[in-house]
């Protein structure tokens, strides 16, 4: 789960600023705001890498999500943008959980197999 979450954080952290970028040109919005808004969320997303198995984890990564479809009311492409990157978390998590299990499986009949087998076994 940590490789695939992690791949969708990073690609967010790259988001994020490229749609720092277009904020700026709101004439409503400070050149300051901006940046310190963008900035939080893209430690915050880089951060959530090394955080994503820990407990509250997946939580804030799912709160990085709404932060990121709510900014369409600033930059309106990033409701399109959020919604797919909400779509690309959720499998991140789903499958990336599956992949685990899978994982842990074949390490218990391996090891179980292996253990069994051994030098010792006679």
């Amino acid at each position: 789960m940590r490789t695939l979450c992690s791949s969708t954080l990073i690609g967010e952290f790259f988001v994020i600023g490229f749609a720092g970028l277009v904020a700026m040109k709101d004439d409503s919005l400070t050149t300051s705001t901006v940046w310190w808004v963008c900035g939080v969320a893209m430690v915050l997303s880089v951060l959530l890498c090394g955080m994503i198995t820990r407990p509250g984890g997946v939580q804030l990564g799912w709160a990085l999500q709404i932060g990121l479809i709510l900014s369409g009311f600033f930059v309106p492409v990033m409701f399109f943008l959020g919604a797919v990157f909400a779509v690309l978390w959720w499998c991140s998590v789903h499958y990336g959980r599956k992949v685990d299990e899978i994982k842990a499986r074949w390490a218990a009949s391996n090891g179980a197999a292996q253990g069994s087998a051994g030098p010792d076994a006679a």
